[in-house]
């Protein structure tokens, strides 16, 4: 093992790992290493997970991500279920295998367990939601995905993901907003809340109008209580919360690399700064022009 190897591991790690003392990557006929094990497992082994909430992960974050495990190690193991010959499929821990596979590691050590479709939806779901940068639209969708594709209620969910029944629901009721409303709390145009004042509004116009004003006019959460209790006073005219508008200089950007890349480049903007950067593709070929347009290069080796 090379020492960029061990150091990548992380110390404690590669003691239990390389210990004679804990039998704890044992072999069996199915594969290389039993399920309940935990062990170093190669990353071209690891498929990804089908049941990911989460398609978009931040390059800079991730490649931070994979600076420190080159400096201090994996400190926590990823999680595996068992496919067959050594074959694995990720439970949890996207963002350390991909930024594993940035800093160059050939395997990486993981826990094997051994689960059915729901248990991995489940497990990934709540893996997702406690992730610390997600808005409360994303938890909420998380919320309502276990409870419908898991079957399970609220009392359990709040079970399994640590909170208490309240909060749970108040999450879940979020759903039950309009959707430029969703959109803002998803922005981060208004903040959580902001939105579980609106829902307290049962006038769908009403609810649109209060959000726009909150937004137009910088309320205070504690402003939006005592407005919700003048509600009758507000104007029943429907209104649509718009997104921020893009600043010249960035659409202008936006053009200049859709020239670039001799593709459609999407940017959307919330007030407060926040937004993507979207290029779609409609094949591989296509998707492999624009890595070349940026001067990168496409790893044939594991197509």
């Amino acid at each position: 093992m090379t020492n960029l190897k061990k150091r990548a591991l992380g110390r404690g790690l590669n003691a239990i790992l390389e210990s004679p003392e804990t039998d704890i990557t044992s072999r069996d006929i199915s594969g290389s290493f039993v399920a309940g094990a935990i062990a170093n497992i190669p990353l071209e082994n690891i498929e990804q997970n089908p049941f990911q909430p989460r398609e978009e992960f931040d390059d800079t974050a991730l490649r931070e991500l994979a600076d420190s495990i080159l400096e201090q190690g994996i400190i926590q193991p990823l999680t595996v279920r068992k496919m067959g010959y050594d074959k694995y499929q990720l439970i949890s821990g996207e963002r350390r295998l991909r930024a594993s596979k940035l800093a160059g590691l050939t395997d990486i050590p993981a826990y094997i367990r051994v689960a059915n479709d729901e248990q991995m939806l489940e497990w990934a779901l709540i893996e997702n939601i406690q992730r610390e940068n997600l808005n409360p639209l994303e938890i909420a969708i998380s919320y309502d995905r276990l409870i419908e594709e898991c079957d399970l209620t609220q009392d359990e969910l709040s079970k399994r993901v640590g909170k208490n029944r309240a909060t749970v629901s108040n999450y879940i009721r979020l759903l039950k907003l309009p959707a430029e409303i969703q959109a803002a709390l998803r922005d981060g145009s208004i903040s959580m809340g902001h939105a579980r004042s609106i829902i307290n509004v049962d006038n769908v116009p009403k609810q649109l109008a209060l959000a726009r004003k909150i937004i137009n006019d910088g309320l205070s959460v504690r402003e939006v209580e005592k407005l919700v209790k003048q509600i009758d006073t507000l104007p029943l005219t429907p209104v649509r919360v718009q997104k921020a508008a893009v600043p010249e200089k960035y659409e202008n950007l936006r053009e200049t690399l859709q020239v670039k890349l001799n593709a459609r480049v999407k940017l959307n903007r919330s007030a407060n700064g926040k937004g993507t950067l979207t290029i779609p593709f409609k094949s591989d070929a296509e998707f492999e022009k624009i890595i070349s347009s940026l001067g990168l290069q496409v790893d044939r080796e594991h197509l």
